[in-house]
């Protein structure tokens, strides 16, 4: 048994009623509900490693990328034309000064020597016959035997002979020399190159190369820095400690010192031109090979900066500053060089800035740090470091 309840117009206005609260009430539910997902709760501040960095007074220091070349450098040139009969040293190896590089042939030059010994022996000989008729000739002038004019004649022949004499053992001394010159040496102790002429070649005096010889021990490296920067040493130039830095930043000499300096600035580059000299015993570096230079001459006024708290990109270097609000801010610095693990920052920075050394690719400018010594960042109980304004921010959160 069906029940029907007849359709008036306050049933349907009920019923509409009803339907319009209960999706009005679903709504309201569902709303509540995103919006307690959208408000999440706080993150807790970063935890971060600080140094307080103070104005110090650290060395001046100044790099530059230098070229090294050898403190003495000859070429090895014949002094007489001849053929190169024999090399006698290792291309590349070292010789000392006075050691023989190449031989010529000296058979010429004997036969020369021979000559003039000859011709020297029949000078002194007419000498010796000169002499002897100059005295014989002397007693007979005293008794009026002959006239003064036969023998002021043969006075004159000694003198003349004596003269002759001279100029033979100049020739015999010069041919001498000449052989002497077959034998090429090394005018300086160094590191020879290769030979440029080989045995049998037909080489001519003063003209052919033969070979180079570099000291390379002391070394010289050259090399330039701008004319700001050698304002700022040349008072302490003379007492500048110079050194070279290997590869990895580490040094690698550190007994140069400035043998010559420019007396002109380079007017295309502004640059003024300098030379160091080092220690090279074990032949560590060699002509033409391209070293870091590394000055310090005097002090100046700057920051010392950990090496991990500065980022660089390809603009600008940077740290992270934990703020006095306890937010982080990111600040571009100037920096210098390195100064044992540190960075010495020139610019940027402010005496009692907290400087973050840890944690920096969590780092977002403004987010809520939680600065702590970097000496206890390792140990979870550390004490927080904050200024009193942190401090009075802190309690009033």
């Amino acid at each position: 048994m069906k029940l029907r309840f007849p359709v008036t117009p306050a049933r349907v206005g009920a019923l509409a009623l009803a339907a319009s609260i209960f999706v009005v009430a679903g709504c309201g539910k569902r709303d509540g509900a995103e919006g307690a997902q959208a408000a999440p709760a706080p993150e807790p501040p970063l935890a971060v490693a600080v140094k307080r960095v103070e104005l110090a007074r650290v060395p001046f220091v100044l790099e530059a990328v230098g070229q090294a070349e050898g403190s003495r450098e000859v070429e090895v040139r014949p002094r007489v034309s001849g053929i190169l009969e024999k090399r006698l040293y290792s291309e590349g190896a070292s010789v000392s000064a006075g050691q023989t590089l190449f031989r010529i042939d000296r058979a010429p030059f004997e036969i020369a020597v021979a000559q003039a010994k000859a011709a020297l022996a029949q000078e002194r000989a007419r000498n010796e016959f000169a002499q002897h008729e100059a005295e014989r000739l002397k007693s007979l002038v005293d008794t009026k035997a002959i006239s003064r004019r036969e023998y002021d004649q043969a006075a004159s022949s000694v003198k003349e002979s004596a003269a002759a004499i001279d100029g033979a053992q100049a020739k015999l001394a010069e041919a001498e020399l000449n052989l002497s010159y077959t034998n090429l040496k090394a005018p300086i102790g160094g590191v020879t190159s290769r030979a440029v002429r080989s045995e049998g070649s037909l080489v001519a005096a003063n003209t052919e190369l033969l070979t180079t010889i570099t000291q390379v021990d002391p070394l010289w490296v050259r090399f330039s820095i701008a004319e700001g920067d050698y304002d700022r040493i040349r008072d302490a130039a003379d007492a500048a400690q110079v050194g070279i830095v290997d590869d990895k930043g580490a040094v690698a000499a550190t007994d140069g010192r400035l043998n010559f300096t420019g007396s002109t600035v380079d007017p295309k580059l502004g640059t003024i031109q300098l030379r160091a000299q080092f220690a090279n015993r074990n032949l560590k570096w060699l002509p033409g090979q391209f070293v870091k230079v590394r000055i310090q001459a005097g002090a100046q006024d700057a920051y010392l900066v950990p090496q991990a708290a500065v980022t660089q990109t390809e603009r600008a270097r940077s740290v992270w500053i934990a703020g006095t609000d306890g937010k982080a801010v990111q600040r571009t610095v100037q920096t210098s060089n390195w100064l044992g693990n540190d960075w010495i920052v020139t610019a940027g920075l402010n005496p009692g800035d907290l400087v973050i050394v840890d944690n920096l690719i969590k780092l977002k400018p403004g987010m809520a740090v939680q600065p702590r010594a970097a000496e206890a960042s390792k140990q979870a109980s550390a004490a927080p470091v904050a200024t009193s304004e942190a401090s009075a921010a802190g309690k009033a959160r």
